[in-house]
C-alpha cells in the first residue's frame, strides 16, 4: 500500500516540525499489517521562503518515510495541474488529502475552490482508476474568529466538498470524508492559530487514521490522549 499527504503548510512543516506526516508514519508502523510506503515527488519541511529543509523534529525519521506532494502557500487550484502526475509516477494507492485554508484565505472563493477539488479528484482518477482519497475538511484558523465572511466561506467550502464527495464516490475509487477532530483547539493545537504543534499534529493524523480504520478497517483507531 502506497500512501501520498497531500497538503499546503499545515503538512508541509517547517523547519523542527515533527509534522503529522511522521505521526502517521508512526501509526502506519505499529497498527497497518502490512507492507507500506510513503511516496511523493517532494521530501522537504519549509525554511527561509523555501522547501530545503530536512530538519525533522525526530532525527530518527527515516529519509524514505519524507515523501509527499505539499506546499507552503499551496491549495487545491495547485495540486490539481500537478497531482496526475505525482501519483503515476509514484503509483500511490491511497492519497490523505488536507487542502482549501490556502485557496480561500489568499486566491478565491469557495465555489471556485469546490471546482479545483473536483478537478483534483478527476486528475488523480487519470492517473489511477482505483485510487483511494481521504479528504479533511478546512479547519477554520485565527481569522475566522475576527473575519465572519472568510469563516462563512469555510463553512460552505466544507458544505460543498462534502457534496463532491457525495457526488463523485464510487466502489472503484472511493472518496472518504475524514471528520474535524472533534476536541481540535487551535489555540492550544497550534503554534500560531493556523499550523498544528504536537498535539495538533497528532489530531489531524488521528482524523485520518480513525477515518480509515472506521471505514475500510484499515490499521486501527489513533491511540492519542491529551496530556
Amino acid at each position: 500500500m502506497r500512501f501520498m499527504f497531500v497538503g499546503d503548510s499545515m503538512t508541509i512543516g517547517r523547519a523542527g516540525d515533527f509534522t503529522w506526516r511522521y505521526r502517521m508514519w508512526r501509526h502506519l508502523n505499529a497498527a497497518y499489517g502490512g507492507p507500506f510506503a510513503i511516496v511523493g515527488p517532494r521530501t522537504g519541511l519549509y525554511d527561509a521562503d523555501a522547501p530545503v529543509s530536512h530538519a525533522y523534529g525526530d532525527p530518527g525519521f527515516p529519509a524514505q518515510a519524507w515523501p509527499h506532494l505539499a506546499g507552503w502557500g499551496e491549495g487545491w487550484q495547485h495540486m490539481a495541474p500537478v497531482v496526475r502526475d505525482a501519483v503515476a509516477a509514484h503509483r500511490a494507492d491511497i492519497l490523505l488529502v488536507s487542502l482549501g485554508l490556502i485557496d480561500l484565505g489568499f486566491y478565491t472563493d469557495s465555489d471556485r475552490t469546490a471546482l479545483y477539488a473536483r478537478e483534483f479528484i478527476a486528475e488523480a482518477r487519470a492517473a489511477n482508476p482505483r485510487v483511494r482519497i481521504v479528504l479533511l475538511p478546512v479547519i477554520p484558523n485565527t481569522r475566522a474568529d475576527t473575519d465572519p465572511e472568510f469563516a462563512a466561506e469555510v463553512d460552505r467550502f466544507n458544505v460543498l466538498l462534502a457534496k463532491a464527495v457525495a457526488d463523485l464516490d464510487n466502489a472503484v475509487s472511493p472518496l472518504l470524508p475524514a471528520s474535524r477532530p472533534a476536541s481540535y483547539d487551535i489555540h492550544r493545537d497550534t503554534y500560531d492559530g493556523t499550523h498544528p504543534g504536537p498535539s495538533g499534529e497528532h489530531l489531524l493524523a488521528g482524523a485520518f487514521a480513525d477515518a480509515m480504520h472506521q471505514a475500510w478497517g484499515l490499521g486501527a483507531p489513533y491511540p492519542f490522549t491529551r496530556r
